[in-house]
């Protein structure tokens, strides 16, 4: 099965409550941006295709979350989606994609945030590692959910990351140094 079957295995359009738009709408933008990044470093050997694919399913657990703002009326608390949408992946047989849900959220998580922060999450590090990972992790961070079509300023997702610590932020810094350093 390819990504688009499985957008519309979890998020069929008969059931359309306005999710499936959103979903779509944000993993595209997110998409577009990353391979642009990766158009931009071909020194970065990055797999094009996998990032494509990655992006457009980067967020496919929101599904079973409870935030009503974004219709998702689910069960699970929103923080959860990208542990969620892991094992999703996995379930389809897509390991390095459930890599990608698990590890978007923020600018990545770590074991000792989680824990300091009584996250209902695994305690362990939930890192982008390669450089796909980063690469959708940080794309995913101009783009939110509540307004999909907006495209944040890179001022804007600096502030958004500050307020849940300065790890996160300064990976996110760190990643726009590497990927975008023109753009600011």
């Amino acid at each position: 099965m390819d990504y688009k079957g499985i957008i519309n295995k979890y998020y069929p359009e008969a059931r359309d409550n306005g999710l499936r738009d959103i979903l779509i709408t944000h993993s595209t933008l997110v998409a577009r941006r990353a391979l642009k990044i990766c158009d931009a470093h071909p020194e970065f050997h990055l797999d094009r295709q996998f990032i494509e694919e990655a992006a457009m399913l980067h967020d496919i657990g929101i599904c079973r979350c409870n935030a009503p703002g974004i219709k998702c009326y689910g069960t699970e608390p929103y923080i959860c989606h990208g542990f969620i949408g892991g094992q999703m992946m996995r379930a389809e047989g897509f390991p390095r994609h459930a890599r990608v849900c698990e590890r978007h959220t923020g600018a990545g998580l770590t074991k000792d945030e989680i824990i300091k922060q009584q996250l209902p999450l695994p305690h362990q590090d939930f890192l982008p590692e390669t450089l796909e990972e980063q690469v959708i992790c940080y794309a995913d961070k101009f783009y939110s959910k509540t307004h999909p079509e907006r495209e944040k300023s890179y001022e804007k997702a600096c502030k958004s990351l500050a307020k849940f610590g300065e790890e996160g932020l300064q990976r996110f810094k760190a990643w726009h140094d590497r990927f975008e350093p023109d753009e600011a």
